[in-house]
């Protein structure tokens, strides 16, 4: 399953392959990670975010092997709320501030290890999280100093694939890869 990983995106190390070995929860940023972290806004206040059907196939296909999934972000949206409970993610943290709060009540909630946990980001709100996970993922165009922290940098752009890039890695690890049959919407 490397060998698969590596010819559709990059070569990846040992140490960062046997760290996403270990994950049981992935949890991402939303603004610059599931988007490109642009942010329209309408004359009338309405917001307008495009997301990306191969991130969200990801997800399902994450959380149909048994893979946790969640989503820990500073803004409060109703388009993120729809677009994440439409993918199945059950774990739905908006207007967070301090990003690690809401890290350790999922901590708490589902019991895990932060060994088991890897999170993906974009900036540097992300960072206390990312400082305390298993796993930490930048996405190919975060903030300079969040690369030169995280385990890994994806290849893709945030919005444009990141997310499903760290979803097939963590699903080649563990020897969960396959083609999987639902929606990506």
């Amino acid at each position: 399953m490397r060998f698969l990983f590596e010819e559709m995106y990059q070569n990846i190390s040992d140490e960062v392959w046997h760290k996403a070995q270990q994950i049981r929860l992935l949890i991402c940023d939303v603004d610059g990670v599931f988007s490109d972290g642009l942010i329209f806004l309408g004359n009338q206040g309405e917001e307008y975010k495009a997301f990306n059907t191969k991130d969200g196939l990801g997800v399902k296909s994450l959380i149909h092997s048994g893979i946790e999934v969640a989503i820990i972000t500073g803004r409060r949206s109703t388009i993120v709320e729809k677009r994440m409970t439409t993918l199945g993610v059950q774990h739905i943290y908006q207007g967070q501030e301090n990003k690690l709060e809401a890290y350790q009540d999922l901590l708490q909630k589902l019991s895990l290890s932060h060994e088991s946990i890897a999170y993906i980001g974009d900036d540097t709100a992300d960072l206390p999280v990312m400082q305390n996970v298993g796993l930490s993922v930048a996405v190919n165009d975060a903030h300079p100093y969040v690369k030169m922290k995280a385990d890994f940098t994806t290849h893709c752009k945030g919005g444009y694939g990141a997310v499903r890039e760290l979803s097939d890695l963590l699903l080649c690890t563990q020897d969960k890869f396959e083609i999987y049959q639902g929606s990506s919407t």
